[in-house]
């Protein structure tokens, strides 16, 4: 126990003596918070029911608990995620050395090669679970739908990331108002396929809400970045942000949970609602009120060391922590139900006991990452035979997992 200590405070002190001096903690802050909401919310609220076949199936406490629903406005973070990818963003752009498209180029490579690798790592051990260890396809059809749900957001980052430059240049010109017209055709497009005409309206035109919805946080951010959002601006999305929450919720019967519920037909976050954007404004305005206190707090060792291995690890635990859940619950199957983790989650018994097992998905979460961190790593040594095997499995998996195959 004392060696631990001792390589933790060393670890401490190597992190902070190579912290330099202009450093933002506070951003890095926010974003390990935004980045942790991602697996809490997961683990917290995500559930598997058993059928007579023995495969496992997706279930929410939220179905039973909807009293829960406040739980999922806390853990759904990914506003401020989009907030401080806007600032982060910015900030690079301003130190580039290069081209814009050498510059994307970049950070769009960040961004692929872990996606390329989970999907890549769960197309070839589909057929070694089915064949090798009688896993049913529906369990596997369960996994890659888990597995794959928080890629999304890797595709709409990336997005958002490739249009920087259009959106600094709207920050110079229109300031924190920039966003103002992504929220409004957010709001135009909820009224039809909620209003009075939403029945004349087809169900894709709420696909019309992706980017804009998630646009938005990320429009904040950079005007944050260029120094166009004041404390006043903050004050403003905080209290204007909480405002529209409320009145979406009490008056026009929004959902009131912020993650998608197995079996509700209406769902807030795909695509966004306007719900969605309301908490991200509230959100965004207490960051940036907040940002020189967590900065300040940040300045100690003890704290600033886990936020920094958080950064570090961003992407690995955005694409594998739903695959250190399945690597307890899979083999758990076999057993029957076992609380909090196989059957249903219709009790507070449930509840605590998925609480019990939430440090053990970290720890598997950790493990799986010591190897998984490889994939975050420019693949220098991966010549293009490897490079294109990995993309065909990564397309298999994909369609295997929407359910196209």
């Amino acid at each position: 126990m004392s060696s631990l200590v001792t390589m933790a405070r060393r670890t401490t002190r190597k992190i902070e003596s190579g912290t330099p001096a202009h450093r933002d903690r506070a951003i890095d802050g926010l974003r390990a918070l935004a980045l942790l909401a991602v697996p809490t919310g997961h683990w917290l609220l995500g559930g598997f029911t058993l059928s007579a076949d023995g495969a496992i199936h997706n279930a929410s406490p939220l179905g039973t608990f909807a009293g829960l629903a406040p739980v999922s406005w806390v853990l759904q973070m990914l506003g401020i995620f989009f907030l401080v990818g806007g600032y982060a963003s910015v900030l690079s752009y301003r130190r580039r050395k290069g081209s814009t498209r050498a510059w994307l180029g970049g950070r769009l490579a960040r961004l692929g090669r872990p996606v390329l690798g989970v999907t890549a790592v769960w197309a070839a051990l589909l057929p070694v679970l089915h064949f090798g260890f009688d896993v049913p396809v529906d369990t596997l059809r369960t996994a890659s739908t888990l597995v794959i749900q928080p890629l999304w957001f890797v595709g709409v980052y990336t997005v958002v990331t490739a249009l920087t430059p259009l959106c600094v240049r709207a920050a110079r010109r229109l300031g924190v108002w920039a966003a103002a017209p992504l929220l409004g055709s957010v709001a135009v497009v909820d009224f039809l396929r909620y209003g009075p005409y939403a029945d004349a309206v087809p169900s894709w035109l709420s696909l019309l809400n992706i980017l804009p919805g998630w646009l938005f946080a990320y429009q904040l951010g950079v005007s944050w970045g260029e120094g166009r959002v004041t404390r006043r601006h903050a004050r403003m999305l905080l209290i204007g942000g909480a405002a529209l929450f409320a009145v979406l919720l009490l008056a026009f019967g929004y959902p009131s949970s912020m993650v998608g519920v197995p079996g509700e037909a209406r769902t807030n976050s795909h695509p966004p609602s306007l719900l969605v954007l309301a908490l991200a404004a509230a959100q965004s305005g207490a960051a940036i009120l907040l940002r020189d206190r967590l900065g300040k707090l940040l300045k100690r060792p003890a704290l600033w060391a886990p936020v920094v291995v958080v950064n570090l690890s961003a992407m690995t635990i955005l694409c594998w922590h739903q695959t250190a859940m399945l690597t307890a619950a899979i083999p758990a199957s076999y057993l029957g139900e076992v609380p909090g983790l196989v059957g249903a989650p219709d009790s507070v018994g449930w509840i605590l006991a998925r609480l019990a097992w939430m440090p053990v998905f970290a720890g598997l979460l950790v493990l799986i990452g010591r190897y998984a961190r490889g994939f975050e790593s420019p693949w220098a040594r991966t010549g293009p035979g490897r490079r294109t095997l990995a993309g065909l499995l990564a397309a298999g998996f994909a369609v295997f997992a929407l359910g196209l195959a």
